[in-house]
C-alpha cells in the first residue's frame, strides 16, 4: 500500500516476522529471567503482548517490559513491574536503544518482556540492572533482524507485451516491484526506490525503453529487505 508520511528516518531495523515471539532464558544467582521479543506495529499491540505474558506466567514475581515504536522511535515506554525503580524497565529500554545491528540502523517496532522467577538471593540494584539488561541482550542475540526502508513510489506505464521483460529488468537492477495493475491498454508497474537512487532509476528506464517510457511519482511505502 502506498502511503504518505513525514518521518525523519528513511530506514531502521525490525525483527523478522514469525509465528511466535523470540525467546531466550537466563539464570543469575538462582533467579530465572525469561526474555521475550516481539515485533509490534503500535502501542496497543505491545501492551497486548505484555498482558498475554502476564497471564501465561501469572505465578512469576515480576513481568517487566520495554518497547520502542515508530521509524523515528518517538514512542518509548518501560515498566519495572514492582522491581526497585529504575532497575528493570529503563535498563531494558536502553539495551534496545543502544543495540548495534548488522543493518547499521536503529531498532524499532519492538517490545521486549523479561519474566523473573525469584530464586531467593537478592541481587541488589546494580545486580538487577545488569540482569535485566543482559536478559534483553540475550534475547536480541537469538533474534533475526531485517532492514526496513522507506521507498518512493514511481508508476511506470508499460504495454502488456513488455510486462514480463520489464519486471525482470527492473528487479535485476535492484529495484522493488510493489505491484502491477492492468487496464485494457496498459499495465502500470509500481516501483519502489530509495531517494538516493531516483535519478539512477530514471536513467535505467530511459535506457531499457529507448526513451519510450517515463515515470510518474506519488507517495511512499515501507518495505522489509534482508
Amino acid at each position: 500500500m502506498q502511503t504518505t508520511d513525514h518521518t525523519r528516518a528513511h530506514r531502521y531495523t525490525v525483527l523478522a516476522k514469525r509465528a511466535h515471539e523470540y525467546r531466550a532464558d537466563l539464570e543469575i544467582k538462582r533467579s530465572n529471567f525469561l526474555g521475550f521479543a516481539l515485533r509490534v506495529e503500535n502501542e496497543t499491540q505491545a501492551r497486548e503482548f505484555i498482558t498475554s505474558l502476564r497471564k501465561r506466567y501469572h505465578d512469576a514475581r515480576h513481568v517487566c517490559s520495554a518497547f520502542v515504536i515508530g521509524a523515528d522511535r518517538d514512542i518509548q515506554r518501560s515498566s519495572d513491574d514492582g522491581e526497585p525503580a529504575g532497575t528493570a524497565g529503563i535498563p531494558m529500554l536502553q539495551a534496545i536503544l543502544a543495540r548495534d545491528t548488522a543493518q547499521k540502523a536503529p531498532i524499532s517496532d519492538i517490545c521486549v518482556v523479561v519474566v523473573r522467577y525469584f530464586g531467593g538471593i537478592k541481587l541488589g540494584a546494580g545486580g538487577l540492572t545488569r540482569a535485566y539488561s543482559e536478559a534483553v541482550t540475550h534475547v536480541l542475540d537469538s533474534s533475526e533482524f531485517l532492514l526496513r526502508q522507506k521507498l518512493l513510489c514511481a508508476k511506470l506505464p508499460v504495454s502488456h507485451a513488455f510486462v514480463g521483460q520489464r519486471d525482470h529488468e527492473i528487479r535485476h537492477l535492484g529495484f522493488h516491484i510493489i505491484d502491477t495493475e492492468y487496464d485494457a491498454e496498459k499495465a502500470y508497474m509500481s516501483v519502489g526506490v530509495t531517494a538516493e537512487k531516483v535519478e539512477y532509476l530514471k536513467e535505467c528506464i530511459a535506457h531499457i525503453s529507448a526513451g519510450e517510457e517515463s515515470l510518474s511519482w506519488g507517495g511512499s511505502i515501507w518495505v522489509d529487505t534482508p
